[in-house]
């Protein structure tokens, strides 16, 4: 029994230590990409609005799909700055796809709004590049 609770304690010691070891060599004050994060809500909404108003199942599978890119792509960049791959296809894509939108209906909603907002995501994106590079 005795040899049993040393065992146990010796463990817990080695797992404190452990931990406030890795603690203590990680940053703890990482930069949220809280605009990245907006963006892909505003993605997912988008995408859920031309579900409600319009039926389109194609608007929400493309909102969700973009939108779970672009936050995956926000959480990169909040962990390591450097990663903007997933963020640049997400906005890149969405700037193409409802920029030929736009052009073609001449609508404001959704089009114009999203391509409108996938650009500045896109120059924020590359501008963050040439800084952090």
């Amino acid at each position: 029994m005795q040899n049993e609770q040393t065992h146990w304690d010796n463990r817990r010691t080695f797992l404190l230590i452990y931990f406030t070891f890795k603690l203590a060599n990680t940053s703890t004050a990482m930069a949220i990409d809280w605009l990245g994060f907006g963006y892909a809500a505003a993605i997912v909404l988008g995408g859920f609005m031309g579900y409600k108003k319009k039926g389109s199942v194609t608007s929400l599978i493309a909102g969700l799909l973009f939108g779970s890119i672009a936050a995956y792509g926000a959480f990169m960049i909040s962990n390591d700055p450097t990663k903007t791959f997933y963020s640049l296809v997400a906005s890149g894509a969405l700037t193409i796809v409802m920029g030929m939108r736009f052009k073609k209906s001449g609508k404001i909603i959704p089009g114009g709004i999203m391509a409108g907002l996938s650009v500045l995501m896109v120059l924020r994106l590359l501008f963050m590049s040439v800084i952090v590079m």
